[in-house]
């Protein structure tokens, strides 16, 4: 009898840790979205970190913000793509952070 409270106790508890863990709250902060989506941009300035877009999805990426003639793009340290483009007739330099932000350089 004692063994059959302890599992149902031992299955009451862990039955009830997943609802905790869903009740906790996100942070307020930038870059901390629930869900990131190709059309979201949520960072007026490259944002470090492990970027895992090929060069292809990199220039895909920056033309569909708008630019044309996207050219030199290399990866920096920080995880960075950079490269040229044309937006409206002008030469800028841009940049793709690993969140899909494209920024022209400032």
């Amino acid at each position: 009898m004692v063994r059959i409270l302890l599992i149902f106790s031992a299955l009451a508890v862990l039955g009830s840790a997943p609802a905790a863990a869903q009740s906790q709250s996100a942070h307020n902060r930038p870059n901390n979205n629930a869900i990131n989506s190709s059309d979201q941009h949520n960072s007026n300035a490259p944002v470090a970190g492990r970027n895992s877009f090929t060069e292809g999805q990199a220039k895909s990426r920056i033309e569909a913000a708008g630019y044309a003639n996207v050219s030199n793009l290399q990866k920096d340290n920080n995880g960075i793509w950079r490269g040229k483009a044309e937006k409206g007739g002008t030469q800028t330099e841009v940049s793709l952070d690993f969140q899909g932000n494209v920024n022209p350089s400032k």
